[in-house]
């Protein structure tokens, strides 16, 4: 039985004060009361998956054909969050909880990025008649604005298990006309999904560089919360050209979409900063970029992990043997099979995980931080004696279980610790300096007594970036 919705003027007024989405439009798109003109459908559409299977839905999106990759999240909130997450871009996204649309579409400035970044959503049974007090709209009106076509089918449980069983598939919607398949995963969808600009939100005694490859507002949120400065660059921005206009004292990698092995411009960056041992955490896509671009390697997993409730499973500190190895990560052995998956410690975190890809080889000098209690996946690493680690889950949530969340706070206090160590080497190198100043390459100023926030010179570890 569908839901009752609250009452219809308390809609229609929150309808007219989402200027953000109503300037979109021409006014005429609209009736007296504040409710879109959109015209109502129940048009009938085919998915059609890369093997032949077929499945019979009726449209409540945008009607227009459209391929992509067949992937399926089992979260049973968030909805919202999920299809403003970049790192579904190129991806026909399957909602496996049966009610979506019940409580309508929150104001803009609540979503994980500006627009709808699904290619296409797939749903059992879709509700027309939201209750919530932050509804602003009902879903298939914002499908239709921004042009996402969705289907309602009557058996996502099985789509859900052929793609369990035979692996993440390409796919399309097709009305009349039929249309090629298409993969993503030959397209670097980070240049697609990041910024274009370079933004400053924040204040504090740290500046965080973070490297926008689809990001989730809710990185930046988490941040800013803990009086930082937050500097979003661009993917492919270049943090250590001399022409740089600011500084920063850790690099945060983000989330995003697509095949690691595309985003290659960044695996750059992250290796001049891994050269001159600047703090740095990955979180999703990032880490993976980290694990490339310090010697690991990557795969794809078979359905990939898309839910609010996936188990990681922390791991003890390996010993010197361990950490000077490049162990590969178990691609499909069980919590209970994995000899040793255990030992030492029994914390389980509950994450929130939106990735098709994983580490499987771990970089020399890096062990595992987190492994996967369902299938023994990497779900973590950091190195053993510098300021390196990096995630595969979601810490800043949204949607989802927050209880990883420490990871900010653990990523901030070895930013901090950085800090004060250049302070004080810096401090050491300039009483030296009078003596030779021409040895000391990235120290230009002797007189200047500004803290340093980054380290930028490899022949000489404790200098001074001067942008």
């Amino acid at each position: 039985m569908k839901n009752v919705a609250i009452d219809n003027n308390i809609l229609v007024e929150k309808r007219l004060e989402n200027h953000a989405v109503r300037h979109s439009l021409p006014a005429e798109a609209y009736a007296d009361g504040g409710d879109l003109l959109l015209k109502e459908t129940s048009r009938k559409a085919t998915l059609v998956l890369e093997d032949g299977t077929a499945f019979a839905g009726t449209s409540f999106g945008y009607e227009e054909a459209v391929s992509g990759e067949v992937v399926f999240s089992t979260g049973m909130v968030g909805y919202p969050e999920a299809l403003t997450d970049a790192s579904f871009a190129g991806q026909i996204l399957t909602m496996t909880y049966p009610i979506i649309g019940n409580y309508g579409v929150p104001e803009p400035s609540l979503w994980e990025s500006n627009k709808i970044q699904v290619a296409a959503l797939i749903v059992s049974d879709y509700i027309d008649t939201p209750s919530h007090a932050q509804s602003t709209m009902k879903l298939d009106t914002w499908l239709k604005l921004q042009k996402i076509p969705a289907l309602e089918i009557k058996d996502t449980r099985f789509l859900t298990q052929h793609i369990r069983k035979h692996g993440t598939m390409l796919g399309k919607i097709i009305f009349d006309s039929d249309i090629p398949f298409y993969n993503p995963d030959d397209d670097n969808l980070v240049a697609k999904v990041s910024t274009r600009q370079v933004t400053k939100r924040g204040d504090g005694d740290l500046t965080i560089a973070l490297i926008d490859c689809g990001a989730k507002r809710n990185i930046e949120h988490c941040l800013t919360a803990r009086n930082v400065s937050v500097v979003t660059v661009p993917w492919d921005w270049d943090l250590f050209a001399p022409e740089q206009s600011f500084a920063f004292d850790g690099i945060l990698i983000s989330n995003g979409p697509g095949n690691p092995k595309m985003v290659q411009k960044t695996i750059e960056t992250i290796k001049t900063a891994l050269a001159r041992d600047i703090p740095m955490m990955g979180i999703c896509l990032g880490h993976q970029l980290l694990a490339l671009a310090a010697g690991g390697d990557t795969y794809k997993l078979k359905f990939g992990h898309r839910s609010q409730n996936q188990p990681c499973l922390l791991m003890p500190p390996a010993n010197a043997a361990v950490a000077s190895s490049t162990p590969t990560m178990n691609r499909g052995a069980t919590a209970g099979g994995k000899e040793g998956l255990l030992q030492g410690t029994k914390r389980c975190f509950i994450t929130t995980q939106n990735h098709g890809f994983a580490v499987e080889k771990l970089p020399p000098a890096f062990e595992p931080w987190f492994v996967n209690a369902n299938d023994g996946s990497n779900e973590g690493m950091r190195h053993s004696s510098k300021p390196f680690f990096s995630v595969q889950f979601h810490p800043e949530a949204t949607p989802g279980p927050m209880d990883t969340e420490w990871l900010f706070d653990h990523f901030l206090d070895a930013c901090r610790a950085g800090k004060e160590t250049r302070r004080v080497s810096i401090y050491r190198d300039r009483r030296d300096l009078s003596r030779d100043p021409i040895n000391h390459p990235g120290v230009t100023d002797p007189s200047h007594t500004a803290e340093p926030s980054c380290v930028t010179d490899p022949s000489h570890p404790h200098s001074e970036v001067r942008r």
